[in-house]
């Protein structure tokens, strides 16, 4: 039997799936979905979210295609890994995407053809089509060049194709050197860690959207200092450590996620990273003994 069951909760609270109902929505998350929205909306062409690793921005992403869940004058597609090996193999993937059938396979008529796409369905059809692109970092600069192109493309009001990329800091040094693709973002938004607050209202929203409501709480507020020393505040992070406390408070028919038992799981895990990594992971386990 799952541990959730045991804690007479409904689902999994703290699984790594991006899961839109478990999107906690902070301060900066929700002003970047709202914004977001609002860019889509008015159809402002691109849009850049930035976050380090774990900071949430793939389930933002999934959170901002529920916002437009049932709305037919919208058509999303999405790119989950933009690690494609050639200008072309990208093209063929947008195409496969929007279903459509180019008279020939080459670039030009690939480019071609989503011109005509756009034009038919944003123009004639009056249509918002979005391409949302996760893990953006991994655009090389061809691509960069594809979506420039792509965001060229406009009615006498507006953009035809709307770009949101979600994508690490690492993005920044390739784009600013493309300076015609950076002039042409509309949106660019960084999503920061959780503050200490915020990491207990992540903690309690996962575990009331799982049905956990026994009126008492599962983590004291000394384990969520600990959760967020030691995560500084990352969702993935916090999510993590949390799913391995509830685990372990099955396993050891505990009531309750004190300070001693996340300090017990962040050693294991520090000291596993450190029998993987080496010096690396020192200052993670300084961290905890203090």
């Amino acid at each position: 039997m799952s541990y959730y069951k045991l804690l007479n909760l409904e689902r999994e609270p703290f699984s790594a799936s991006p899961d839109p109902s478990f999107f906690y929505r902070s301060t900066a998350h929700n002003a970047a979905i709202q914004r977001l929205e609002i860019a889509i909306r008015l159809r402002q062409g691109l849009s850049l979210i930035l976050g380090d690793v774990g900071t949430g921005k793939t389930t933002l992403s999934r959170a901002l295609l529920q916002n437009f869940a049932g709305e037919e004058d919208f058509l999303f597609y999405m790119i989950c890994d933009p690690a494609y090996s050639s200008e072309f193999q990208f093209l063929s993937a947008l195409v496969r995407m929007m279903e459509i059938t180019p008279p020939f396979r080459s670039v030009l008529d690939y480019k071609e053809a989503l011109e005509k796409f756009l034009f038919k369905n944003g123009v004639e059809k009056n249509k918002t089509i979005v391409l949302l692109i996760d893990e953006g970092q991994k655009l090389v600069p061809s691509f960069l060049e594809v979506l420039r192109t792509l965001l060229n493309y406009e009615s006498n009001e507006c953009k035809l194709l709307q770009v949101v990329i979600m994508a690490q800091m690492e993005i920044l040094p390739r784009i600013t050197k493309i300076r015609n693709f950076l002039d042409r973002i509309s949106l660019k938004y960084t999503v920061n860690p959780l503050d200490a607050r915020e990491t207990r209202e992540m903690i309690e929203f996962r575990l009331a959207q799982a049905g956990f409501n026994s009126g008492r709480m599962l983590f004291t507020d000394e384990a969520v200092k600990l959760i967020y020393s030691y995560t500084q505040g990352y969702p993935r992070g916090i999510a993590a450590l949390c799913h391995n406390a509830l685990e372990s408070i099955v396993m050891k028919q505990r009531n309750l996620v004190d300070r001693d038992m996340i300090q017990t799981l962040i050693r294991k895990e520090t000291n596993f990273t450190f029998l993987t990594y080496g010096e690396t992971s020192r200052s993670s386990l300084e961290r905890v003994k203090k």
